[in-house]
C-alpha cells in the first residue's frame, strides 16, 4: 500500500512513538491501549494487553483505561446527538406526544 520510502518513514514514526524519553514504559503501554480501544483496533488492543500483562500491569489499571475510553466515547455520542437535534431543529421534548 505504501511505497518503500513512505513505509520507511511510517516505521520510523511508529517506532519513535514507542521509544521516547518522556513517558515511562507502563504509561506508554496504557496510552497505547487507550488509543487502540478508541480506534477499534482489535489486533492493537490484544497486543497492548499482552504487553501490559508481561509488564505486570494490574487489573485495576486496565479497568481505569477502559472506563476512561468509554467515558470519552459516551460524551462524544452525547454531543453528536445534541448537535443533530439542534442542526435539524428537532425538539426532543416533543417525542412521545400524540
Amino acid at each position: 500500500m505504501l511505497n518503500p520510502k513512505q513505509q520507511s518513514l511510517y516505521e520510523a514514526f511508529y517506532n519513535a512513538t514507542h521509544n521516547n524519553s518522556v513517558l515511562d514504559s507502563r504509561t506508554e503501554l496504557l496510552v497505547g491501549l487507550a488509543a487502540a480501544v478508541a480506534m477499534n483496533c482489535e489486533p492493537c488492543t490484544a497486543n497492548y494487553l499482552s504487553k501490559l500483562k508481561q509488564d505486570g500491569a494490574s487489573k485495576e489499571e486496565i479497568q481505569e483505561v477502559t472506563a476512561k475510553v468509554m467515558a470519552v466515547a459516551a460524551g462524544q455520542k452525547k454531543l453528536q446527538t445534541q448537535r443533530v437535534l439542534k442542526d435539524f431543529d428537532i425538539e426532543l421534548d416533543e417525542f412521545g406526544k400524540s
